[in-house]
């Protein structure tokens, strides 16, 4: 009995050895062959991204390419474009050889200009030391004609013909020549008599007047507190001066646009908005509170601010309106007309 338990335990013994060593080694084969399909996934894997990165790197050097080439044509054509315009411009716009020769017949011209200028210049720098030397001419003239009374007589030498001299000086050759001054009585000319023709309001003489009275050359004023007779005769003929009846009418634009900002004015009154007092700014920030009949929650007050009376114009009879006239003040319209007693004006 112990022999057969005894083979039996080694049986079992071997079993289970045999076992392990098949376990171990299908394992190690199953592992060689897991390792044998991951090399060559790995492997396949390679391959196929190594095309497509090929593929993509080939895409990429195409394309530099062609931008390599586009960026070559773009610049040789700008090349071509600016040699072109170049030329062209050169030639058709800017020639430079009409350049040159329109630049040499400008200098020319500025030459012939400048020499022109100089000679006006020269003649109008000898014109004026002309008129310098004939206005020293009348001016020594004039002068012996006014000194005149130092000429020299055969019994007493003048001034200017002094015996200690061997010939006599210029001066005394002027005055020789000269005539004396002849003193004559000189008229004073009434500042109004040039403004008989030079109104304000025209410059002719008024159509209702044909020819002006001529005062005569040797009339006096005459004695007395009167007025200069050429401003009597300006103040008898100067033009009519429209009245304020007549000079302007309350519907014309320019009276309407002043009365409406008349009205506004009326409307928004300055001291209808808010400020502080200046006596009190100092002390508190109290603000002004304006009256309630001007600017309350209860609203403002429609007469004298919008309008004065309740105004139809379906019932107005005709298309314009009525038209007010101002009556005219005569104390206003006899001011500058009227004279005193003494003759002068009021």
């Amino acid at each position: 009995f112990y022999i057969f338990r005894a083979i039996d335990e080694d049986r079992k013994i071997r079993y289970k050895a045999a076992v392990k060593i098949q376990s171990w080694f299908r394992g190690c084969r199953v592992r060689a062959y897991l390792r044998y399909l991951s090399k060559m996934a790995i492997l396949i894997q390679k391959w196929w991204r190594g095309y497509l990165r090929r593929k993509h790197f080939r895409k990429i050097v195409e394309t530099a390419y062609f931008i390599k080439k586009m960026n070559f044509y773009n610049a040789m054509a700008v090349r071509i474009q600016k040699m072109w315009r170049g030329y062209y411009v050169r030639k058709y716009i800017h020639n430079f050889h009409a350049l040159k020769k329109y630049l040499k017949a400008i200098s020319v011209n500025n030459m012939l200009v400048r020499s022109e200028l100089q000679e006006y210049a020269d003649m109008k720098e000898n014109e004026e030391k002309m008129k310098d030397l004939e206005k020293k001419e009348k001016e020594k003239k004039y002068q012996a004609r006014k000194m005149h009374y130092l000429l020299s007589t055969q019994q007493i030498p003048g001034i200017y013909n002094s015996p200690v001299r061997k010939s006599p000086d210029p001066m005394e050759l002027l005055i020789r020549k000269s005539k004396p001054l002849t003193h004559r009585k000189q008229h004073m000319k009434s500042p109004f008599a040039y403004e008989l023709y030079d109104w304000p309001t025209c410059k002719k003489p008024p159509e209702f007047v044909t020819t002006l009275p001529l005062l005569p050359n040797d009339r006096r004023k005459p004695q007395g507190p009167f007025r200069d007779p050429a401003e009597v005769l300006w103040q008898r003929y100067r033009p009519l001066e429209p009245t304020l009846r007549v000079a302007e009418s309350m519907n014309s634009p320019l009276a309407k646009t002043r009365e409406g900002t008349r009205k506004e004015e009326w409307r928004n009154p300055i001291h209808d908005n808010e400020f502080l007092l200046f006596s009190s700014y100092h002390k508190n920030n109290e603000k002004y509170e304006p009256s309630l009949r001007r600017s309350g929650k209860y609203g403002r007050e429609a007469y004298g601010t919008k309008h004065f009376r309740e105004v139809y114009p379906n019932k107005w009879i005709a298309d314009k309106d009525f038209e007010t006239l101002f009556s005219s003040i005569v104390l206003f319209e006899k001011f500058g007309k009227t004279y005193s007693s003494t003759g002068q004006i009021v």
